[in-house]
C-alpha cells in the first residue's frame, strides 16, 4: 500500500477525533506548494516529529524543537511551515477555553452536519467554497497560520466537515 493511500481512503469522513484532525489540519500546512501525496505520506514522519499528533504536547514545544524537527531528513523540513504547526496547535490549546475540542469548534459552524455540495461533474468541484472561508477567516482572528481559504476548504473536506457529491458518478 502506498503511504498516502490511508489519507485518500479516509477522505470525506466525517471525523470528531482532535487528534486526526490536527493531523489533517497539519498535512494541510504541508501540502501548500507541494502534491497532498508527498504530505500524505509524510503521515508517519509527522507522528514522530510531532508527538504522535498530540496537540497539547506539540503546543509545549519550543524553538529548538522545531530547529530539531527540522533537522530529520524524511520530514519535508521548511521551518515556517514545522513552525505553523507548533503555532496551530496553541491555537486549538487556546479555543478549549471556549469549546470542549477542536471539533465542536469546527463542526459548530455547520450545526453539526456536514455540509454536502453537489456538482454535475467531476471539473465543477471546487477547492474554495465560502463556508471554508468564513471558517479560515475564524481560525486566522485565533492564531491560526497557513489556514487561507484553499488550505482550510481541503482540510474541512478531508475531515468530511464539507463533503463533494458528484451526481455524475
Amino acid at each position: 500500500m502506498k503511504d498516502y493511500q490511508w489519507y485518500s481512503d479516509r477522505w470525506g469522513e466525517p471525523t470528531q477525533d482532535d487528534d486526526m484532525l490536527f493531523l489533517l489540519l497539519t498535512i494541510g500546512v504541508f501540502q501548500t506548494g507541494l502534491s497532498w501525496k508527498v504530505a500524505a505520506g509524510k503521515k508517519e514522519i509527522f507522528m514522530r516529529n510531532f508527538c504522535g499528533m498530540d496537540f497539547r504536547k506539540v503546543a509545549a514545544l519550543f524553538p529548538d524543537d522545531a530547529d530539531q524537527i527540522a533537522k530529520d531528513p524524511d520530514m519535508i523540513r521548511n521551518p515556517r511551515k514545522i513552525r505553523a504547526v507548533i503555532q496551530n496547535a496553541r491555537a486549538i490549546v487556546r479555543l478549549l477555553d471556549d469549546y470542549d475540542s477542536f471539533a465542536d469548534y469546527l463542526w459548530d459552524f455547520v450545526g453539526g452536519v456536514p455540509v454536502v455540495k453537489q456538482y454535475e461533474t467531476e471539473d465543477q468541484v471546487t477547492n474554495t467554497l465560502p463556508e471554508a472561508t468564513t471558517i479560515a477567516k475564524d481560525m486566522k482572528k485565533r492564531g491560526f497560520t497557513f489556514v487561507g481559504p484553499v488550505v482550510t476548504c481541503m482540510f474541512l473536506k478531508a475531515a468530511g466537515v464539507i463533503q463533494d457529491q458528484v451526481l455524475d458518478q
